[in-house]
């Protein structure tokens, strides 16, 4: 029947690759058939004055540390998802899909039911053991963390630099106030005394005018009488 020629071709795909692989150092992350891949939980963020980018798939280095992880030995949980998908891509589903993967599993590696339960709750805790691990590096790197002994990292350093670089504007922003205040009451000074100058010179200006006028007027008056009196 053409349902069996598929599984047959599934399954002797499977056992190709997992041999193929026995000697590979990492494994592609396995996914369970017919759950949609979501993206890890974002890390809790402090608030902050910026968005940070939203991250559309996942970077190459990522993807390769986790396959690290869930790299296995062909008769693990990874290896009995493998058999999933492949029948799964030949038409089972269900229940049936499972099953008949698992006594395929089972009759090529021997394993039993909670063996590999047992395995695939090691691939679990594996994953949440190294997330934990991530997330306190990450509080590290973002100054988050106070770890005795501990060298703050980039973020750490910037944001001292930051917080440093504040002060010393504000500081700076209070000195030129009070240079613009000082500015302004000197310009207030100048002014006054230049108008107290403009006054005196005026005042001086009008009795020197007075006293010339008057001068002259008293010398002209002289040299008539004088003249006249010869």
């Amino acid at each position: 029947m053409p349902i069996f020629d598929k599984l047959t071709n599934a399954a002797k795909d499977f056992f190709i690759e997992s041999e193929e692989e026995t000697s590979a150092t990492t494994t592609p992350p396995t996914v369970p058939y017919g759950t949609p891949s979501q993206p890890a939980a974002p890390a809790a963020q402090p608030a902050a004055t910026f968005n940070a980018p939203t991250v559309v798939q996942a970077e190459q280095r990522h993807l390769d540390h986790i396959a690290g992880l869930l790299a296995g030995d062909g008769k693990d949980f990874g290896a009995y998802m493998k058999m999933v998908k492949s029948m799964a891509a030949a038409g089972l589903s269900g229940p049936m899909l499972y099953q008949t993967a698992f006594n395929a599993f089972s009759a090529v590696n021997g394993g039993t039911m909670p063996a590999l339960l047992a395995s695939a709750a090691q691939f679990e805790q594996a994953l949440v053991t190294d997330r934990d691990k991530v997330l306190a590096r990450h509080r590290e790197k973002m100054g988050e963390s106070n770890t005795p002994g501990a060298a703050p990292g980039p973020v750490a350093q910037l944001a001292a630099q930051e917080k440093k670089l504040a002060a010393d504007l504000a500081d700076l922003t209070r000195q030129l106030q009070a240079k613009q205040q000082q500015l302004l009451q000197t310009q207030q000074q100048l002014g006054e005394e230049r108008q107290k100058t403009q006054a005196a010179l005026a005042s001086y200006e009008l009795a020197n005018s007075a006293a010339l006028a008057d001068l002259q007027a008293h010398r002209k008056a002289a040299e008539a009488f004088l003249n006249t009196a010869k």
